[in-house]
């Protein structure tokens, strides 16, 4: 169930040569006020293959948390990636969009963020958004589906023909969310065991295709994984690598010639001790593509295409539970405090009206 906070709406979007955005500028605690703030800066311009976008909502990944916590920015930094919102503007050689377009997209880390009334974004990494969910509903998803889809799609290669099993660490997060939902949609031979923590985790992605659950709290992982895939597992889509142990956890219980995806950001990470059993690792950076430039980044965009196609056929479904509103300094501080919890199960989306 979605929980929605409303506070007072903002106005139309500027006509001006301003726009209202919120920015850190200094790395804060989230506690502290100062840690995210309201600014006025320049209406965007957008370039030759830029959309200009007057953003309706947008979400709170753990990106966003690490990046405001990652140092003081060269000036006012906006935060955000996920977005969904209305094209008001193209740039001259723009071919797949028109103003009023209703989009979704994640952004690209090198560019200013979404957390304004107006953003500038590439239009090989947009598409448009389903039309059966609203902009807050929507904005939950593209990074995540993207992260979910490259890692299942382009690292592991499964496709319908796939048999084996799966094991999602961090199953009920966002990325973990997707990742459940596409296997279940795309993956009729994939067997998913999801590690979950509490009745409500569990529930939750059991509600998203997860066949079996292990509780990586309760002890004996590995007895409960044994129990849950008695013929091993042979994927494992991970947001846990950093953590002690994870990854001779994952050696133990894949088999020979098993593979790997993580998505998070060990510092160092020795795995010369994954060549015993053949084991492939992979990373999944989903902006590895926008980083990339030029037209490669159309994968994004028909990537997102289908996505919004299976939300529209009722094969996904948004994993919002959380909606602030309206975007401003108030309510992503709020967003960020819940998203560094690690409590959170789903996403969190900040809405403009």
């Amino acid at each position: 169930m979605t929980t929605d906070i409303h506070a007072t709406a903002p106005s139309d979007p500027p006509t001006t040569a301003t726009m209202r955005a919120v920015a850190f500028t200094r790395s804060l605690p989230v506690e502290d006020p100062a840690s995210q703030v309201d600014v006025e800066l320049p209406r965007p311009v957008p370039g030759a293959r830029d959309l200009l976008v007057e953003v309706r909502a947008v979400s709170v990944n753990p990106v966003d948390v690490k990046v405001r916590g990652g140092g003081d920015p060269d000036g006012a930094r906006v935060l955000g990636f996920d977005a969904a919102g209305v094209v008001v503007e193209v740039g001259e050689d723009v071919t797949l969009f028109q103003p009023g377009d209703e989009v979704w997209y994640a952004g690209d880390i090198l560019r200013p963020g979404t957390n304004a009334e107006l953003h500038v974004v590439d239009e090989r990494i947009v598409a448009r958004k389903p039309r059966s969910l609203s902009f807050a509903d929507a904005a939950a998803l593209p990074l995540t589906a993207i992260t979910a889809w490259e890692g299942l799609f382009d690292k592991l290669r499964l496709t319908e023909a796939s048999t084996g099993t799966l094991l999602v660490v961090g199953a009920s997060g966002g990325v973990g969310s997707m990742v459940l939902q596409l296997a279940e949609a795309l993956l009729p031979g994939v067997r998913v065991v999801a590690t979950s923590s509490t009745e409500e985790s569990e529930a939750w992605v059991c509600g998203l295709g997860a066949e079996a659950t292990v509780n990586h709290r309760a002890g004996d992982l590995r007895g409960q994984i044994a129990a849950a895939a008695p013929d091993g597992v042979d994927w494992v889509f991970t947001a846990r690598v950093a953590d002690p142990g994870q990854l001779e956890l994952y050696v133990d219980v894949l088999n020979p010639f098993g593979q790997i995806v993580a998505i998070d950001d060990p510092e160092t990470l020795d795995i010369a001790f994954l060549k015993s059993k053949s084991i492939s690792f992979h990373w999944e950076l989903m902006f590895t593509r926008p980083i990339a430039g030029g037209d490669g980044q159309l994968a994004q965009h028909r990537l997102l295409t289908d996505v919004a196609a299976l939300v529209d056929e009722g094969r996904v479904r948004s994993t919002a539970t959380t909606v602030l509103r309206p975007i401003d300094a108030e309510q992503l501080r709020a967003a960020h405090r819940q998203v560094e919890s690690g409590r959170t199960i789903g996403k969190v989306v900040v809405a403009a009206r």
